[in-house]
């Protein structure tokens, strides 16, 4: 039974870790970005709606990415557990996922808060090559990530639930560290 969030600015290593304890624990990652991708394909009533912000060039609503999370945790292949990968990135939908896991009897066990410095996640992301990993769009984004999920960190220390891991190093030295930090 594994039921916890991995928190982290992107570029941490979130998406590494993730499918690693994947692996280990056979529990499914929930990450919205799939979510968002899935039930747009699917053409699902949330997913129309999801569309339609971004066709717009708006960011998704808080109501329906947690009406997705709502739905993936509803799914069976989650009664033992889940990874939360993206979600939640802010206190708003924090303390909707809070509510909604109450409501499930299935409460967060653990937020793993990957941590690495900014000048090695702008070298990470760099170095993925990815067209639109400019050094300036990198930055615009670990600024909006500070601003709006990192105080998701004081949220969940506050609940006792929040342990931090340093995200540098080996790979497997960070999935080591993270399996400590959920004993």
């Amino acid at each position: 039974m594994l039921r916890i969030v991995l928190l982290g600015a992107p570029g941490t290593g979130k998406g590494t870790q993730s499918e690693k304890l994947v692996a280990e624990y056979g529990v499914p990652q929930v990450s919205t970005g799939d979510l968002l991708r899935q039930a747009v394909a699917d053409r699902s009533e949330l997913g129309l709606q999801a569309k339609s912000a971004m066709d717009a060039g708006e960011l998704v609503s808080d109501d329906i990415v947690i009406g997705m999370i709502r739905e993936r945790l509803e799914q069976s292949d989650t009664a033992n557990g889940f990874i939360l990968d993206g979600f939640p990135r802010s206190q708003t939908q924090a303390g909707a996922l809070d509510e909604l896991l109450a409501e499930v009897e299935r409460p967060l066990q653990r937020v793993v808060h990957l941590q690495v410095d900014d000048e090695e996640i702008v070298g990470r992301l760099m170095a993925r090559g990815r067209a639109d990993d400019t050094e300036q769009t990198i930055r615009n984004r670990l600024q909006v990530f500070r601003r709006q999920t990192e105080p998701l960190v004081e949220y969940y220390e506050q609940q006792g639930l929040l342990r931090t891991v340093v995200g540098v190093g080996d790979i497997d030295d960070i999935h080591e560290r993270i399996k400590a930090a959920l004993a």
